[in-house]
């Protein structure tokens, strides 16, 4: 049978305190979690605290341990945790209090997590849209026995976790990359180890990329684009990269090559710009759009392997964001790169770190391959879940 959740669960939300008034906050010490801090299965710690003076002025009210937390405004909408203590919360989280002897909070939890494309659905208002109590209240869900709920949420409790260790390692082996690459070539901004700095120009060309009209067609091309950057440093499976149709082939300038270096040159999110990576198309047609700018290598003297992490070292970064403004850019161009003070250490340093980059990225794809394979399981463990296939 199903049932609403209001039908098994208490619900409220939570308000901020005027933050006109020093004494709502200053030493404070009631927990008081905000929307953007629903990133952790269960929550301990909050980033700000609130004093009873605020709690008894406020809107703001205390939610007991073991509450499911669901967020409701903005781009946070329907990201959940559990409260591992009391506390209280702003006006953008809904709190779920279930019935102990009916539901299972980690169930109710990885119910909520199943429903967000249908949580998404739901959101009204303009520019960030917002789902409210109502929304979340009236949900249905089949509520098994109490032990069949924690079977459930024991499995995908298990699934969870692997997934989680698996995201772990991949994020020690690209802390291993960077740990690796300071001990051989040292902090490129200070340059503590005297290395030769010189020009990316005196080594290869550079090129933006290919503006087109969407109504163009006739000629299907792969193209690389802001999107396809994400984390990665070196791109060689270009069948995941979308098609784009053209009306003519674009001319050979604009046809990555292996070992061509591409960086993102404007974004609407500033955290994507000067981001960059490594294609290897493989004698594949592939061309990058206008956003990116490419830089290739015309000389065996650089390594385009060096050169990509070498853009992904905090403090060299930062350096060609400011553009010797001190202020950060929203953009980058061909001179601004041209005019980075490139360290430029020993041609057989620069292939001794890619030698290393080539077998931790191939550690990595399997470990990504098994990333990939448990968040389906997970995906399917949770639809079966759901639909009462997964019973203990």
């Amino acid at each position: 049978m199903k049932l609403k959740i209001s039908d098994f669960c208490h619900t409220g939300s939570g308000g901020t305190p005027s933050r006109s008034k020093i004494e709502y906050y200053e030493n404070g010490s009631i927990p008081w979690f905000k929307s953007g801090e629903l990133n952790e299965s269960y929550l301990f710690e909050s980033e700000e605290k609130i004093t009873e003076t605020a709690l008894k002025e406020s809107a703001a009210n205390i939610v007991p341990k073991g509450s499911v937390l669901i967020a409701m405004y903005g781009a946070t909408v329907g990201k959940t945790s559990i409260l591992g203590i009391d506390a209280t919360t702003n006006q953008a989280i809904c709190h779920l209090v279930p019935d102990s002897k009916r539901c299972n909070n980690l169930f109710l939890q990885y119910f909520l997590r199943s429903q967000m494309n249908t949580l998404l659905s739901k959101r009204v208002g303009g520019a960030q849209p917002n789902i409210n109590q109502n929304i979340v209240k009236n949900l249905e869900i089949d509520i098994p026995p109490l032990p069949e709920q924690i079977h459930i949420a024991n499995v995908l409790s298990r699934a969870e976790a692997m997934i989680t260790k698996r995201k772990e390692s991949l994020a020690l082996l690209d802390a291993y990359l960077k740990s690796t690459f300071l001990e051989l070539f040292g902090d490129p901004v200070r340059n503590e180890k005297g290395w030769e700095v010189t020009s990316l120009i005196n080594f290869g060309s550079f090129k933006n990329g290919l503006n087109y009209n969407s109504s163009e067609s006739g000629f299907r091309v792969r193209t690389l684009g802001v999107g396809d950057f994400k984390s990665a440093s070196k791109l060689t499976d270009i069948r995941t990269l979308s098609f784009l149709n053209l009306s003519t082939k674009p001319p050979e300038d604009y046809l990555l090559k292996d070992g061509d270096l591409i960086f993102v040159r404007s974004n609407g999110n500033r955290e994507l710009v000067g981001r960059c990576l490594v294609i290897y198309p493989n004698n594949e047609e592939v061309t990058f759009s206008g956003f990116c700018i490419r830089y290739r290598p015309t000389t065996n003297s650089i390594n385009s392997t060096y050169l990509a992490h070498l853009f992904r070292v905090t403090s060299f970064k930062t350096i060609m964001l400011q553009n010797g403004r001190g202020a950060n850019i929203s953009n980058i161009n061909q001179k601004i790169l041209e005019d980075l003070k490139i360290p430029f250490p020993p041609v057989p340093l620069q292939n001794q770190f890619a030698a290393v980059v080539e077998k931790v990225e191939a550690l990595k794809e399997r470990y990504q391959e098994s990333l990939r394979e448990l968040e389906a399981l997970y995906g399917a463990l949770s639809q079966r879940a759901f639909r009462g296939e997964l019973g203990g």
